[in-house]
């Protein structure tokens, strides 16, 4: 089966431009300006999906993706469609990102506790987040994830500054390194060390903890879906991150752990067999945001899991070092809008013979590839984007009420169990 990514025309003749789907699971980047064409590119890719019974999860920062795929998915695959949309603040879902079933399950998604931290408040490794916070943070979500209840972000900071609190979660504490964290470190740690730590520790967690919308999102400990079950399926995830309606760190911050909880998930397909390993696709716009150092190692692997990755940004400095080179070692498909002319340097050495010119000068919607044909790519040729599919149903009212009603709770109902388990 194929996705056509759009229409290569030379010498009058047009010829669909089709990517396989064992070649999508080497991964596609896609690089340009904003509003030369990228979106509809990969709104066109997520509606084939759809229409094709193929599962998808698409995250957007904007919104407008969404709002775009939502309003021609047919009623036929509406059940197949989740639609999280973390500014619904009457019907909020459950995201936990300390939510582990298995043993290298919770040890991954600690790390990644670790590495989001270092992402949102420290991307440059400065030292804002250290080695101490580091030690913390890990003994702290270890604790609250021991019990069989298992525990949230919310309940970290609480170990800290309630002693009651901190005595309950760590009768369940098995890790001699983590029951010494308590006994001997933190016990031995006098008050006033301690009480400078703790305000540097905590305020990282303030912003979320405050935030009504993050807290009943975040604080909830049953996450509301199951991302090994969407991969198992034909589930249509649709994310919208909409930095308007959540401002910029909420909205990295739940991307961030959206990501994380596929990653745990991809992982665990390794006890799948391989011919039951179903595709899966996955869009994210303006990816530098989110993702950590260990997505771009997974760039590697995650094609033997049956994961295709798709991503996109507006310029390559956006990226770290590691991940600039993780993309370009890893991805097996290559396409470039009108860029500016340091990416576009950087570029003519990937599409040679083309040269520096030829990207900055890009008509809107029109763009050069390199197409991954039968794990072969190809030399770099042109070619020009789909015109957007026209609206084709007005079920977005009724998606939005079957997801409040399958996978959100009333918020008063999730504010009195924070609450109550927060005692």
């Amino acid at each position: 089966m194929t996705v056509q990514l759009g229409t290569n025309i030379y010498r009058g003749n047009e010829t669909p431009i089709l990517l396989k789907d064992q070649d999508r699971l080497r991964h596609m980047y896609m690089l340009g300006k904003t509003g030369v064409g990228k979106s509809t590119v990969f709104q066109n890719m997520c509606l084939q999906d759809i229409l094709n019974h193929r599962g998808v999860c698409f995250i957007d920062p904007h919104g407008e993706s969404i709002s775009w795929i939502l309003k021609r998915i047919p009623k036929s695959h509406m059940e197949n469609v989740i639609l999280f949309d973390p500014s619904d603040a009457e019907n909020p879902f459950g995201l936990n990102l300390l939510e582990a079933s298995e043993e290298r399950e919770r040890d991954f998604l600690v790390a990644q506790v670790i590495e989001i931290f270092y992402k949102i408040f420290d991307p440059e490794k400065t030292g804002v987040i250290g080695p101490q916070f580091e030690h913390w943070l890990r003994s702290a979500a270890l604790t609250v994830m021991a019990g069989p209840e298992g525990g949230s972000l919310l309940e970290i900071p609480k170990l800290f500054i309630d002693k009651r609190f901190e005595l309950k979660k760590r009768q369940y504490v098995k890790d001699p390194m983590v029951q010494d964290f308590w006994q001997k470190q933190m016990a031995s740690t006098s008050d006033f060390h301690k009480s400078e730590m703790l305000n540097y520790f905590t305020s990282k967690f303030g912003h979320f903890l405050n935030n009504r919308l993050m807290r009943n999102i975040i604080g909830q400990r049953k996450s509301s879906f199951s991302f090994e079950k969407i991969l198992d399926g034909e589930k249509v995830l649709l994310v919208d991150l909409s930095k308007g309606k959540l401002g910029d760190m909420n909205a990295q911050m739940l991307g961030l752990i959206l990501v994380a909880k596929l990653q745990a998930a991809v992982l665990k397909r390794s006890a799948v067999p391989a011919e039951k390993r179903y595709p899966f696709y996955l869009y994210v716009d303006e990816f530098q945001n989110m993702v950590t150092d260990a997505f771009a190692s997974m760039l590697s692997e995650s094609r033997k899991y049956g994961l295709g990755v798709h991503l996109t940004n507006q310029y390559f400095a956006q990226l770290p070092v590691k991940m600039q080179e993780a993309v370009l070692g890893n991805v097996g498909t290559l396409m470039a809008f009108e860029i500016g002319a340091e990416d576009a340097e950087s570029l003519s050495k990937e599409f040679y013979p083309l040269k520096k010119q030829d990207f900055v000068d890009l008509p809107k919607y029109n763009f050069f590839i390199k197409l991954l044909i039968d794990g072969k790519t190809s030399n770099p040729f042109s070619g020009v984007s789909l015109p957007p599919v026209a609206e084709g149903s007005d079920n977005v009212h009724s998606i939005k009420l079957l997801n409040s009603l399958a996978y959100g709770l009333p918020a008063p109902l999730v504010e009195e169990e924070i609450a109550d388990f927060m005692k």
